[in-house]
Parts: structure tokens; sequence; C-alpha cells
């Protein structure tokens, strides 16, 4: 039983590569806008009903993946300078640690010019109806760009994200060459080399 971490800044390609491994494997795709579209429609964006429904919604599907043995993708924006995220995201694996499961993190990165044209695509837009409004989207991929999104692979910007990144295995992808499919496959092969847990 694994959960796969998908992790980078807006419109690197999360939601689309999650699919994509999705289809040629056990995993099934629960990516951050399965919950964050039905509680912008009722409380709006980052109200505080939204956030704390946002988090327990998230909780509860992944307890149930890790509780039903269910390989599961979820898909996070982690600011990795934030120690509220790394808290968030260890609550939100640890139903799959107690159950002796395995986590797993990729970390996709592309520059601002790539995740732009990205941003405008229609898979994209079809699934998160709140990026519909382009503008407001290219604005906020761009507002983003002030947190760090991307972990260093120096070392020498720390965050409290890199205990957590050093504990689990960690595949970190440049995709601004590569398609969705050319990603999976990179990602497949990964996890095929990577030891079990235990």
């Amino acid at each position: 039983m694994q959960l796969l971490l998908i992790i980078g800044p807006p419109a690197v390609g999360k939601m689309t590569v999650g699919r994509e491994i999705a289809r040629r494997s056990d995993f099934r795709l629960f990516h951050n806008h399965h919950t964050i579209e039905p509680l912008v429609e009722v409380f709006g964006h980052g109200t505080p009903p939204f956030t704390t429904l946002n988090s327990e919604f998230r909780r509860r599907v992944i307890e149930e993946a890790a509780k039903h043995r269910v390989d599961l993708i979820f898909t996070f924006v982690w600011q990795l300078e934030e120690p509220g995220d790394e808290r968030e995201v260890s609550t939100l694996v640890a139903p799959y640690e107690v159950n002796g499961g395995q986590v797993l993190v990729v970390e996709l990165s592309a520059g601002l010019t790539t995740r732009l044209q990205r941003n405008r695509g229609e898979d994209r837009i079809a699934a998160k109806p709140t990026k519909r409004d382009v503008a407001w989207s290219d604005g906020n991929v761009r507002e983003l760009e002030r947190y760090r999104l991307n972990s260093d692979p120096t070392g020498a910007r720390p965050t409290p994200a890199d205990a957590f990144l050093r504990e689990h295995p960690h595949l970190r992808l440049d995709t601004a060459a590569l398609s969705a499919e050319e990603t999976a496959a990179r990602v497949l092969a990964w996890l095929a080399s990577v030891p079990p847990a235990g």
C-alpha cells in the first residue's frame, strides 16, 4: 500500500501527471482540487470554514483510503518554508504510515513561463472551475512565486519540509521539457526501483 504525494507549484502538472500515473497503474488519484472546488462554491476561498473543511475532508479521504489499502496519489502545493504546511502534510500521510503503508514524494518543477502556458490547458480548466478566470489564475501562479514551492537540491536553503523529504523516498523532476506521459513513465520506473517499506 502506497501513498504517492505529488508536490510542486501551481500549473506544474501535478494533476495531469497524477492522472497518467493512475491510468498506467493501480494508483487512484485524489488531487487537491477535489476538495477545493465544492468548498469555494459554498464558502469562498481561504475563509475559516473553507480552510477547516478542506483539511478535514482531505484527512478523511486519506484515512479511508489507507484503511481500505488503496494505492493513492495526492497532489499538494506545499509552501516549504511554512511550518504549518509541514504539520498538515505529516498529519495527512500519517494514516498510511500507521497502517504499514509507504509514503513516497514526487516533486515537480518547471519555470514560470512553462507553468503559465500549462495554466491555460483545457484539462486543467475543465477539472478546476476556479481556474476558468484565466487572468485571475495567471495572477495567482505569478503571486505564488514569492513562496518556496520547490526544494533546493543543494541544501543551501533549508526549510521546515527538509526533514520530511529526507525521511521518505523523494524524486525531484524538472518537467519543463517533459510531457505528462514522459514524466509518468519516469515516476513509475522510479517507483519500481524503490525498496518496499519495512
